[in-house]
Order: C-alpha cells, then structure tokens, then sequence
C-alpha cells in the first residue's frame, strides 16, 4: 500500500533528527531567541489600525450591490443640505430611530396620552445639545433637509385630530392620506407599523409607531458632527427609557453607529475572559503533563506549552501590524484556537520523548522525538495552514483578516514549539538525567531503590521517581498508563464486538441522516440582530422591526442609465413593461405604492392635453415638457431624472418600487436574486438597488464560496495526507472522514441555530484543517500495524491514541470554552463549530475508524468470515512471496532448508523489521515501534515496564528456541529420534521427510570429503592463507571475525570425531581451524552476523554467475587438471550439481517482490 513518496517523511524526520541535536546542545539560545523575537515583534502593536464597520467587514468586496450604488450615485448623488428624500439615499448616512409600542396594556397607539408622549420624545430629540469640536449644536441645526426644511415626522401632526381619531368621527384611509388641518400627505406604511384595517382600508388599530431623524453627512467633518449627534441621541433616548419617563409608551432606539458599537463591545467581552482561560488551560497542561513518577513528570513543560503558544500568537499579530493588517475584533478568538493547536503539540513532543530510553544520552533523546514528532506536528500545522490560506482568498473582508492573522499565528506557533518549547525540554531533559525532582529540583531516589530502603510512605508517593541506572527496566520504575490499557482493553474490546459495531454503523446512518437534514434547513446570511450582544439595547430594536415592519419594508430604486429618447413610444413601452414586471412580482406591492416620473407624467400631460396644448412627440419637445410641468425644485421627481449638460437629452432616470412581505433572510436574497434577474432581461440597462442590498450580497456568495472552499479543502488535504502518509487507503479514509465531518458540522449548525454567514464560513474553513488531525493519525497507526488480526489492530491503535485524542480535543475545548461566556452571537458561533468538529472528529477517530477499518481495511475477510481471533501473531508477508517462488522456474531440485525458529524474533536486527515506509525502526529499540501521529498524550507508547517484560520475554524465548532447535536437530538428523522429526517444506514447497534429510547430508558429506582429497598441494597451501575463495569465487578474509553457521560447525565437528575415530589425518585442518577465529558465543550475535553476511552477499554479488558451471569445475580439480581439455563437461555438471546449494537465505533473491518481506524462518545447508 506504500506508494513510494517517503521522501517527505524521511526529509522531515532526518532534518528534525539534527535540529533535535542541535537544540539540546545549544538549549540557550533557542529560549532567548524567540523572547527577543516576541519582543521584538509586540512593537508592532503601535501601527494597530482597528476596523469595525459591518459594510466594510461584512459585504463582498465586489458585491453587485456596491456596482448599484456606484452607478446610482454616478447619476443621482444623495444632497442631504438641501434636497434630502429619504426614500432616496444611497448610503444608510447619520439617522437615529425609534420603535415605539404602549406599555399599559392597549395594543393602539392611536390614543391621545400615547401622542403626548410622543410629543415630549419629539422635543427631548431635537432639543438635545451636543459639542464637537468646539461647536455646541441641536438636531435642527446639522439635520437633513428638503427645500430648507427640516425632515420631520409629519405623523406627529395627527396630534391635532386625535380627538376626532377618537370617537371615530375621522378614518384614516391606508395606505396614503391628506391632513384636513395641515394639508400633509402621510405616507402610513412609513410610519405605522404592524396595522390592522378593514375591508375598505380604514385603520382600526396601530401597534406600533417610528420615528426617524437624519442628519447632514456630506462632508468629513458633517460626518463626524452626525457620529457625535448619533451618540447624544442614544444616551438622552435611553436615559429616559430606563428611568420610566414614559408610562404609556415604550421606547427601542438605533442609530447607523450602534453596530460599530455592538462589533466594539463584543471585542470587549471577550477580553476579560483571556485570563482564566490561560489559568485553566494551564491548569489542564500541568495535570495531563504530570506523572506518578516525580522525575520523569513534567508539569512546567506543560505551562511552557502554553507559554509558547501565547508568545508564538503575540509575535504574529505584532508582525500582522507591522504589514499594515487591519485588526478586527474576531481576532481575538484566534488565541484560543492557538492555544489549543499548542497544547496538542506539546502532547506530541512529549509523547515522543517518553517513547526514547532513559538511558540514552540528552541530545540522542532530543533528536529521535524531534525526528517521530516531525511528521505530526507539520501534518497537523500545514493543514491548518492551508485551510487558513484557503479563507484569505474569501470575499469578505472580515473572513480575509481573521484568516490572514490566523496563517501568521499557526506558522508562529510552530515555529517557537519546534525551538522554544523544545529546548525548554531539553533542559527538562537534563533535569531527568540527573534525577532531579520535577518540582522542587532535588536530586531523589528511584521507586525501586526506595523500596529496598525501606522509605516512608510519603517519601515513595512525593519524591520518588526516574529510574535505577544499575536497572534501567525494572518494571517497578517503569508503570504503564492506566487510562491507555482502559483504551486498549476495554474500549476495544467493546468495539470488537460485532453487535457493538452493528450499534455504532447504524449510530453512524443516523448521525448522518441528521446532518442531510440540517443542510436543507440552513438559513443563509448575517442578521443584524446577531452582531449585537443578548442583552444590547439594539436587540429589542431588531425584534420590533421584524415583528411590526416587515409588510412594507425596503424602497427600491430602478435605474435606466445611458442616453434614451423617451419620446420613443417603444421606450416609454419597455419602461412600463419593466415596471409592471416588477410590480407583478411576489414581492413588489402593487402599483399605488410605486413612484415613476414618467408614468405619472405621460398621465398628466394626457389628462391636461386640451388645456396645455403641447406635443411630446420628438425628443426635444418632451424634455421641455418635462422641465416645465414635472422636474420643478418642489417635485421629488425632480430627483428622478438626469439631463445632460446641455439639457438635451436623458442620460439617466428612476423610478421606486416598494417591497412588501418580505420575512427572512432567505426571502431577502431570493427578492434580490429574482429583480436583479428581471432587470437583466430588459432591453434597457436597467438595475435595481437599495442600500442594504451591499448586505444582501454576501447570502449569493457565502453558499457558493463555503462549498467552493470545502471541496477544495478536503482535496488539498487529502493530497497532503498521502504526501505525509503515502498510502492510498489512508488517504481515501481521510477524504472520508472530512467530508462527514464536514457535511456534519454544517447540518447540525443549522440545527443549532446557526446560519451560513461570513461569520460561519470562517469555522468552515478552519474546521476543514482540524477535521484531519484525528482522523489522519488513527488511520495511520491501523494501516502501519504489523498485526493480522484486524481485532489486534484496533487495540494497537486505541491503545496508541485513544489518551491522545480524548486529551487533544478536551484541550481544544477547553481552550474555546470562554467564547462560550461571551454572550456574543459572533464568537457563540466559533464555540459552536469548533465544538462540533472537535466532537465529530473524536467520534470519528475512537469509533468510526476503527469500526470502517476492520470491515474494510487489511485483514477484514477475517471479520466477514468470523474467523478473527483477535491474536497478536503479525503479518507474514513471505507468504504471498512462496507462492510466487512455486510458479517460477525450479533451477535446483535439490535445494531445501531447515526450521530456524529463532530467526522469526524482532529485535532492531530482526530480518524484515522495517517501518510502514520502508525504513528500518528507531535503533534504540526495535520492539517499540512507532505509535503513529499525532500521539498527544503521556505515555502514548507502551510503558517502559512493558517494553522491559517484553524484551525479557523475547530474550527467554530466544534461549529456549535455540536450546530445543540444537537438540530436536540433533536428534532428528543423527540421533535415534526420527519420529519427532516431521516431514518439512523446502524452499518449493515439497516435503521432505526425516529419511531423505539424513540421505542429502551423507552424501553432501561423502562429496565434500571426494573434494578435499582431490586438492593438489597448491590449493593446500592456499587454505592455510588467510585468503581464501568459497565455491562461487568469493574472497573470504579469514581475519575477519564472522563466525561460521552453526550448522556449519555442528558438521565440522562431526567431521573431527569421524577423522579421530579412523585413521585419518585431520593436521591440516586443525593447523588451519587454529588460524580461524573463534565463534561468536553469544547465540543472537551470530544469528546477526550470519543475516548480515547473508543480505550483504546478496546484495553485492550475484547468485550464480554465467559461468557458474566452468567455475565450480575448475573448484575440484588441481591448475594442471584445470586446463586439461579431457575435462569433460558431463563430470562438469555433475559437480555443478552437487554443489547447487548455497548458504544462508540466498534465495531471497528469486523473490520478486520489491518491499522488503519477512522470510520464513529457515536456514539452507552450504556447500563447503
């Protein structure tokens, strides 16, 4: 399944393997170098530029709606001096507003006290001072106007006809109607909200009443003066609301600055909540870094995790500042995901330094955690890298500049735990090395030594720790982890059990059926409401406009730009078949409530054609008739229509339509969609706007941009993934996974009542990242298992991270946990769906996986067809390597081998003991092998105690297998006990029974001894040199130490007993057995030495040459015979053929197999 890009993996563990080294010899600098740096960079807070406008934060870069109002301003630009409409503005500008409703129990406002009231609101409004600059002013001296007149609310002059109002003398007519005293027109629908009317139209009740005031902002400074009217306005309005002025009615204010407000106090909110948070990640930190061991625990390298991540996130946004980013006040979430990202690699690191021996040296430690933690800690930091890439090309402003600080802070935190945190362990390694308490630094005694000297209870439970160094493994000072055999034998075991996996497939579908259904009820688009804090005085403002003010909501402005003859009667036909178009839409009311210059126009000029007696007929004459009659300064219509500078010709006109009925959000950008649409289709350059449309635009985009960033996430980690992780298999997984993940954060979103927004697009993306780390690591740890039974790999892999994932997401949690208390919608929404990924994920990870794993990974037809046992017995890839080697071509029919039962151990020399990419394991222990990624917890590996029992139990194993392989030999080739010898395969597969070995010895040996007396003097001589040649022309260097087989010298030795008992003259070969160096004593050196002799004689020469045949004929006879041409090529084969078989494990080389495999424990007879 290895597919061959291992280049990565070994670059960064090699890289990481010498940066380990480096950092525990030179541990200073790498601590008060990233201090400096830190320092350093925090300067750049000085260039904080802080954002908190919603258009600029919140809307599309290149919205159309930002298009609209760029064209209707080119033509139409608002004049809040001295001609202001309000159902004309382009820009929201400087307003307050007020939302009243009767508080004593009737539901009419229409009532005499209740217009008192809104009398004495009125007054306190426009009489309220304010001071900028110097310059002391009131509402009606910076307010909008029109015509020189103040904008009033006209509705307050009802006042006079109340009392008629009352006894129901007087109706008033909806939608439009005339003062009989005042002679206003009031515009009901702008005012009144939430009416109720008869079947004729007559009010018979209002619920509700706003009032509106605007002020100039034309220029900079008529600006600011508004911004500091808008600041009066919502002190004076909500002084008096809260100290009960009024008791028939009740007040809800906003002003154009309140959600700059809201954004500043949710920031706000926030930051009181940053110190406990890093009290209780530290807190967390120190407990899951602390052991029962008081040298080998670490509780500061847990609080210099975080640490390390705070500084890491200080620097980054210093240097963010310092590249003119502007800050906003979702940033500030970003620490609390830094954090938790932190803590996680301190896991990582110190799961890979209690995977390396106590004995070996510091910086050896230091260099093989640094070289097992590279590849999880870069897997985890460049997918929260790129997932964060991926948001800086978002849209929305507010999206690229969380995500631009986030990229800076992830490659922050990084970088400072690889050099910062590592040499703050690297110190923390010394301390361990001298035996010194974690916490009060005093030198202390190993558990098992305070044992034997009797130390009191409170000694052994405080003070005693590391370990013996006259026994490193004693098992007393080497306890494993009780929470990773919960993990490892009682989770798995639940999760092994079929009805259990039943349980969790069919938990699974639901989870799934669950999320399918969120997405559909996914809401789209940022409310207003939602920027606002729960208890923020713009709340209950939002609450009122929804309940009583969304029957006749937005006025709509559609603009016709470029030069047109209006004259044209097909002109004037395309405008009003635009216009009935539009009004014949669900959601434009009808045409009583629509404003359009020319239809009214084209109207009056056919009622008073008689009367006036002009013609409209040619352009000309239509443009004088309408600067005459109809664009008079007095006229709103005189707003609608742009002449040019000639005042010849229309180069650009409007028309307003009024919205009606629109409910949510979703309605909201359906409207939008369904006009724009409409406007597009026209022959007429026609475009429709109102200013809340540059919101409206983000519900187009943020559907389309979250999934855009979502596939594209999940392929981009998918191809990391493999990259890191080179297996396919692995791969699809974790593609998997993702998208599950993925597709349930955002349906339970949904039903957590959560939108898709700009606010949830940033989780979407970021979720993409954190969706890999458990995921990609539990895969990796199953597919890398050496064992058989799928069983015994989901123990190997619960037992490798199920500590570790459980503390990851717990940190994570905990880290985001003060977003939670916030009580602010925006950073809810971040708990919410980093919650719900780090869950998903977990779940994922610790059931899922393991589940998928086993019925669809290696090994699964074990569990379709029942037979899985749950055993430890690893994989024997040599199987499949057989039964190649039977389909190929039998060159030797007399090759066979013997059981070699002691080969089969693992060891850090065993045949085969290679890492899941093809690279031998860590040398300082080949038992112990690698955890897989992301192990974030204590003691992620086996114990110490463990690794020792095992290694004991291995070394006793060895020395029995060779014990009882010595005597059943023995016994079965030359002894009495052929019936224990049963019959064996050789290298083909055939078998050979006890008879036939015993046969193919005696006659090995009868032509070995044909071959010796056959040796001229020449060749005597030769062999007591110390160089020599075998039987394939290889030099053997005598004066190398590499011991015989011991099959070799068990026949040597039977060859000294036949020569001792005969008459033989055996001189010459004891003068050369004194010359040769003795055997290795030590059983498992020379099972070494022999594998090594094997593989490098294999690996540098070839089997059996071209001229294999005239070689080995040459090899029995003297240099006379040699040359002799009667040498016959029949005798030639013959000795060929006796001498076919070579030593050790050459036979590997017919395996055609390219991954190295583990062979099956044999061993071939020699030929000399």
């Amino acid at each position: 399944m290895t597919c061959g890009i291992s280049c990565v993996d070994k670059t960064l563990n090699k890289s990481f393997y010498h940066l380990g080294i480096c950092i525990a010899k030179h541990p200073g600098y790498f601590v008060i170098i990233p201090v400096m740096i830190t320092l350093l960079c925090m300067t750049g807070y000085q260039q904080l530029k802080y954002q908190i406008d919603p258009e600029y934060l919140f809307s599309p870069i290149n919205g159309e709606g930002k298009a609209e109002r760029a064209l209707v301003e080119q033509y139409f630009k608002v004049n809040y001096t001295h001609r202001f409409n309000v159902g004309r503005i382009t820009r929201p500008g400087r307003f307050g507003r007020v939302i009243v409703i009767p508080k004593d129990g009737d539901d009419n406002m229409l009532r005499r006290e209740v217009f008192m009231e809104l009398r004495q609101l009125d007054n306190l409004i426009q009489n309220a001072s304010t001071t900028y600059d110097g310059d002391t002013f009131t509402y009606k001296d910076i307010c909008a106007r029109w015509e020189n007149e103040c904008f009033e609310n006209d509705i307050l002059n009802l006042d006079a006809l109340m009392d008629d109002i009352e006894s129901g003398q007087l109706n008033l007519t909806f939608p439009i109607m005339f003062n009989p005293v005042t002679w206003d027109a009031h515009a009901f629908p702008v005012f009144f909200g939430g009416t109720k009317l008869t079947e004729d139209n007559y009010i018979i009740s209002v619920p509700a009443i706003q009032l509106v005031y605007f002020v100039t902002a034309d220029t900079k400074r008529q600006d600011a003066k508004g911004g500091e009217w808008e600041e009066t306005f919502l002190r004076v309005v909500g002084k008096a609301e809260k100290s009960g002025m009024f008791k028939h009615i009740s007040v809800s204010y906003f002003a154009s600055r309140t959600l700059d407000h809201e954004l500043e106090k949710n920031t706000k909110t926030v930051v009181p909540y940053f110190s406990s948070t890093f009290l209780l990640m530290g807190l967390f930190s120190i407990i899951t870094c602390m052991m029962g061991d008081a040298v080998r625990s670490k509780p500061f390298l847990g609080l210099m995790g975080n640490i390390s991540a705070i500084m890491a996130t200080l620097a980054a946004f210093g240097l963010a500042m310092y590249c003119g980013i502007e800050f906003i006040g979702i940033n500030l979430a970003a620490p609390f995901l830094m954090i938790g990202i932190g803590i996680d690699d301190t896991f990582v690191m110190l799961a890979g330094w209690r995977r390396t021996p106590a004995k070996m040296p510091v910086h050896e430690r230091m260099a093989h955690m640094m070289s097992e933690a590279a590849v999880s800690i870069t897997i985890t930091s460049v997918t929260d890298f790129i997932s964060f890439l991926i948001g800086i090309i978002s849209p929305f402003r507010s999206v690229k500049i969380f995500c631009t600080y986030s990229v800076f802070a992830v490659c922050f935190t990084f970088i400072w735990h690889i050099t910062f945190f590592a040499a703050c362990m690297a110190i923390s390694g010394y301390r361990e090395r001298r035996n010194l308490h974690a916490i009060f630094g005093c030198k202390v005694k190993p558990m098992s030594v305070a044992i034997k000297e009797k130390r009191n209870f409170l000694y052994k439970a405080i003070m005693a720790g590391g370990i013996d160094p006259n026994d490193p493994d004693n098992p007393v000072d080497n306890k494993d982890h009780m929470f990773m055999a919960f993990f490892k034998d009682k989770l798995a075991a639940i999760i092994n059990n079929k009805w259990c996996k039943i349980i969790i497939i069919i938990a699974f579908a639901s989870y799934l059926a669950g999320a399918c259904y969120g997405v559909t009820q996914i809401k789209e688009g940022l409310e207003r409401r939602k920027l606002s804090r729960e208890d923020s005085y713009s709340v209950e403002f939002f609450d009122r406009e929804d309940d009583y003010y969304r029957e006749f909501p937005y006025r709509m402005q559609v603009i016709i730009a470029g030069p047109l003859n209006y004259s044209d009667p097909e002109i004037q036909e395309q405008i009003e078949n635009l216009t009935s178009t539009l009004e014949h839409t669900s959601y434009v009311t009808s045409s009583l409530y629509t404003e359009s210059w020319l239809r009214s126009f084209l109207s009056f000029m056919e009622r008073n054609s008689d009367y006036l007696n002009e013609t409209i007929d040619d352009e000309q004459s239509f443009i004088d008739a309408v600067k005459d009659h109809w664009l008079f300064p007095g006229n709103p219509f005189s707003l609608d229509v742009r002449l040019n500078q000639d005042e010849t010709q229309i180069i650009a006109s409007r028309f307003l339509i009024q919205a009606v009925n629109i409910t949510d959000t979703n309605h909201e950008k359906e409207m939008v969609r369904d006009l724009r649409k409409i406007c597009k289709d026209s022959p007429l350059n026609a475009s429709i706007f109102h200013p809340y449309f540059v919101f409206f635009d983000q519900f187009e985009l943020v559907r389309p941009v979250s999934l855009q960033a979502m596939v594209i996430g999940a392929i981009i980690m998918m191809i990391i993934s493999f990259i890191f992780i080179p297996n396919i298999l692995c791969s699809l997984w974790v593609a998997f996974s993702v998208i599950s993940i993925e597709l349930g954060v955002a349906g339970y979103m949904a039903l957590w009542d959560v939108n898709l927004d700009s606010i949830s697009m940033i989780n979407l993306i970021m979720c993409i990242g954190f969706s890999v780390d458990f995921t990609a690591h539990i895969c990796y740890t199953y597919m890398s298992s050496k064992k058989r039974s799928p069983k015994a790999r989901v123990r190997e892999a619960l037992h490798s991270l199920g500590l570790p994932i459980v503390q990851g997401s717990s940190s994570t949690i905990l880290g985001i946990i003060a977003l939670l208390l916030a009580q602010s919608y925006i950073f809810l929404v971040f708990f919410k769906m980093v919650f719900l990924v780090i869950f998903f994920g977990a779940m994922h990870g610790l059931f899922l996986l393991p589940v998928l794993l086993s019925l669809f990974g290696p090994g699964s037809w074990l569990t379709w067809t029942g037979r899985d046992d749950g055993s430890e017995e690893e994989v024997d890839d040599s199987a499949d390597d057989m039964k190649l080697s039977n389909v190929m071509e039998k060159p030797f029919a007399q090759s066979y081998y013997m059981q070699y039962p002691s080969m089969g151990l693992n060891g850090p020399y065993a045949y085969g003991s290679k890492g899941f990419l093809g690279a031998p394991y860590k040398a300082y222990g080949g038992d112990e092998k690698d955890q897989g990624l992301g192990t974030s917890g204590e003691d992620s590996s086996e114990s110490s105690s463990s690794r020792s029992q095992r290694r004991q139990q291995l070394a006793n194993n060895a020395a029995a297998a060779e014990k009882g392989w010595r005597q059943s030999s023995y016994q079965n080739i030359y002894g009495s006990g052929a019936a224990q010898f049963q019959p064996q395969p050789d290298l083909y597969g055939q078998q050979v029974s006890a008879a036939e070995w015993r046969q193919r010895l005696d006659a090995h040996e009868q032509q070995h001894q044909r071959n010796k007396q056959r040796r001229n003097p020449y060749e005597n001589y030769d062999m007591q040199r110390p160089i020599r040649r075998n039987s394939h022309g290889d030099v053997i260097d005598l004066r190398t130490p590499t011991p015989n087989s011991s099959l070799d010298e068990r026949m040597r030795r039977q060859y000294q007993q036949a020569l001792s008992a005969g008459s033989g003259d055996d001189s010459s070969y004891r003068q050369q057995s004194e010359q040769s160096p003795v055997p290795l004593a030590n059983s498992s050196a020379k099972r070494y030495h022999r594998r090594r002799s094997s593989e490098d004689s294999t690996r540098f020469h070839q089997r059996w040459p071209a001229n294999i045949v005239e070689r080995r004929a040459r090899r029995g006879h003297s240099p006379t015979q040699r040359h002799s041409q009667s040498h016959s090529y029949t005798e030639t084969a013959a000795v060929a053929a006796n001498f076919a078989h070579r030593s050790s494990s050459h036979h590997n080389l017919y395996q055609q197999s390219s991954k190295v495999t583990h062979q099956p424990p044999t061993y071939q007879y020699g030929d000399y």
